[in-house]
């Protein structure tokens, strides 16, 4: 394969189309909830899916470095907007869960305070929300070299959804434990290359 070629084609790829295409799932999905083409537990599944496909695209975004590192694939120019649409879909998850599910507002304190699944999912929600205000040009700019160090929050984010999707999953459940391997491994996969070795 030209990686040249591959990387001259992606840079023409708008970044639009990326959302557009990304997004499309969750219209999709809600439509399904909707006719009740999810199942006999509509909410419930369509609060899953919309956490998986954050899950799926944290790890889309934490693969960026490692591809243009060790494949030469450089996916520089949708990392932010990866990043983001992995918010859109943590924020859909949550809007799913407060709305439709629990619905009661003392119930939701109650929730978040006893079952540890969902206060490793809030927490995980309470890192992204600084990083979904700043991935803008305009922050980057006034913040300087800080950016970089307040975006460095994904890593911790991104492990305890990981560990939000374990501790949810009744019984021993092989998915939710992969997801937490690939993040584990993305984020070992981002260190400098001589720790890489030592590691």
């Amino acid at each position: 394969m030209d990686l040249s070629a591959l990387n001259a084609g992606l840079r023409r790829v708008p970044v639009w189309l990326l959302w557009l295409c990304a997004l499309a799932p969750a219209v999709w999905l809600f439509w399904q909830g909707l006719t009740g083409a999810l199942g006999a537990e509509p909410i419930k599944e369509l609060e899953h899916r919309y956490g998986e496909l954050a899950l799926q695209f944290f790890v889309a975004t934490l693969a960026v470095t490692p591809l243009r590192r060790f494949v030469g694939l450089n996916l520089l120019k949708f990392r932010q907007a990866l990043g983001l649409i992995c918010f859109t879909y943590v924020v859909c998850h949550l809007l799913v869960w407060l709305m439709l599910d629990v619905q009661i507002p003392a119930q939701i304190l109650a929730d978040i305070a006893k079952r540890p699944y969902i206060t490793v999912g809030m927490l995980a929600f309470v890192l992204l929300i600084p990083l979904a205000v700043t991935s803008n040009r305009a922050s980057i700019r006034k913040l300087g070299a800080g950016w970089r160090r307040l975006h460095r929050l994904t890593y911790p984010a991104a492990v305890l959804a990981a560990v939000h999707f374990v501790l949810l999953a009744k019984g021993f459940q092989i998915e939710p434990l992969l997801y937490l391997a690939g993040i584990m491994a993305l984020l070992l996969l981002r260190l400098p290359l001589r720790r890489l070795q030592r590691a």
